[in-house]
């Protein structure tokens, strides 16, 4: 996937291309299905291109009412090009950015740079200075310039008719049920980031733990043990490592003054990943966080949280 971030990056003639335009913040099914539209649009030829921010539009706009992040930026990229997208431009959201008229940024960016034919949007999609931008606007401006406009309905969820959302996702992660955030997202949810040295407790132990940096991408899920996967992304291939995963800030020492995200490898102990980048993938939540009396009885919990990992992973 071709990534651009200014639309000066564009080459000319780069299009046409179809254009779907979001926060995807997430890339959850809701999402996947604008890209899918847009990718079956496509299907003749032309590009497939994701014109989307490189955080959440309310961190500069209302920063009081800014969300976490579900995703990263990095996170956000990897599962465009996952989903088939051929090229993604990714706009560093500022206050130059927000105050670009509305009209401007269709003629900026989807007419001169992108050369759209269509472009695919969800209902409530607001752009331009003021959120003055809207599907209307899109399709008045789509006429002038010869550009279609594919407004996609929100997907929901059958069981419960509730619209899948990124806000449900934090919802369901929040209360550590991963497989609900699994479900609307279409994947695992998972974090990344850098591994960095911690207190090597876990070595103590004898589980090492590969210990997240604090400024990972993604939505840390609640504190706990869980079953899931450790990706080492850097290297020439990825490697996929089964783990047990600790979520919070190690009760029965209490000298975690911020959660952390670490996690075990089973049954490697030689294992030296510091200063790679991983991913953290959580299956499924073994437990809550606690406290427990002594290093005896952790490490019995411990070695069942492992077990059960194991399990769970098998």
């Amino acid at each position: 996937m071709i990534v651009f971030r200014d639309p000066t990056e564009v080459p000319a003639h780069f299009g046409p291309s179809v254009v779907a335009i979001g926060k995807f913040d997430g890339v959850h099914a809701g999402h996947r299905a604008v890209i899918d539209r847009a990718r079956v649009d496509a299907s003749d030829g032309a590009r497939v291109v994701a014109v989307t921010f490189d955080r959440n539009p309310l961190s500069v706009l209302r920063p009081e009412k800014c969300p976490p992040d579900v995703i990263g930026p990095h996170q956000k990229l990897e599962l465009l090009e996952r989903a088939g997208v051929d090229a993604t431009l990714l706009l560093t959201f500022d206050e130059a950015l927000a105050s670009i008229p509305a009209d401007e940024f269709v003629r900026r960016i989807l007419v001169d740079a992108l050369e759209a034919r269509t472009v695919l949007v969800g209902r409530d999609f607001r752009f331009g200075a003021g959120g003055a931008g809207d599907p209307a606007l899109l399709e008045r401006m789509g006429a002038e310039h010869g550009f279609r406009v594919d407004v996609v309905d929100d997907v929901r969820a059958v069981h419960l008719d509730r619209r899948v959302s990124s806000t449900w996702i934090r919802e369901a992660l929040s209360a550590g049920d991963i497989s609900t955030a699994a479900r609307l997202l279409g994947r695992a949810p998972s974090v990344w980031g850098e591994v960095v040295h911690g207190l090597k407790r876990g070595r103590e132990l004898g589980y090492p733990t590969a210990n997240l940096s604090p400024d990972l991408e993604g939505f840390v899920p609640a504190d706990g043990v869980y079953a899931g996967w450790l990706i080492d992304v850097d290297g020439a291939r990825r490697i996929s490592y089964p783990a047990a995963i600790s979520v919070g800030t190690n009760p029965t020492f209490d000298d975690v003054h911020s959660r952390q995200v670490e996690a075990y490898v089973i049954d490697e102990t030689g294992l030296d990943l510091y200063g790679h980048h991983v991913e953290v993938r959580f299956v499924e939540r073994v437990r809550g966080m606690t406290a427990f009396d002594g290093i005896d009885a952790l490490l019995v919990q411990m070695a069942d949280d492992v077990e059960r990992s194991r399990a769970i992973l098998r």
